[in-house]
């Protein structure tokens, strides 16, 4: 009875040694720029749990080959998998543009309503910019100078500068 007690306390004490833990440091933002604050992040094998702080950045135990996972309501979904070498991950959220969940991250206080605001409608024009052109050569004539593009060719202009 005791040497299997025994042998119970050796297993795991070695399975232990064996899950190597770190902390993984990383940073939430939106729209590639404006940090996401108040978003539950979680670890799957470590099942640990921690929340961005005012500048999207958090620290969160892991094992190795860990997952991290963000969900937080009004954008989509986010997974990253921990390496043995990984230090730090940054993940950038998609935010699905409805009036509801532009409550929802205001209200949740992700972010402000001043950034995002800036945010959709930089995004919608950034999207949108391109849709004026009904082909590729078109959208080169318009946006690139000293570029010039006879049917299917495209020629671009190189200066010089002698000394």
């Amino acid at each position: 009875m005791k040497s299997t007690a025994l042998i119970a306390i050796i297993i795991l004490i070695a399975s232990s040694v064996h899950a190597q833990t770190r902390v993984v440091n990383g940073t939430l933002t939106a729209f590639d720029t404006y940090p996401v604050k108040n978003v539950e992040v979680s670890s799957k094998k470590a099942k640990a749990t921690t929340t961005t702080d005012a500048f999207g950045n958090f620290s969160i135990v892991c094992l190795e080959n860990d997952v991290i996972k963000v969900k937080p309501k009004a954008f989509k979904a986010v997974q990253k998998k921990v390496q043995k070498d990984t230090e730090s991950v940054c993940m950038n959220l998609q935010f699905i543009d409805s009036d509801a969940n532009r409550q929802v991250a205001v209200g949740y206080g992700y972010i402000s309503k001043k950034d995002l605001t800036f945010g959709i409608s930089h995004l919608v024009n950034e999207n949108q910019e391109f849709c004026s052109y009904s082909n590729i050569f078109d959208l080169i004539r318009g946006q690139l100078s000293g570029v010039t593009v006879h049917g299917n060719e495209v020629y671009a202009r190189l200066n010089q500068l002698m000394y």
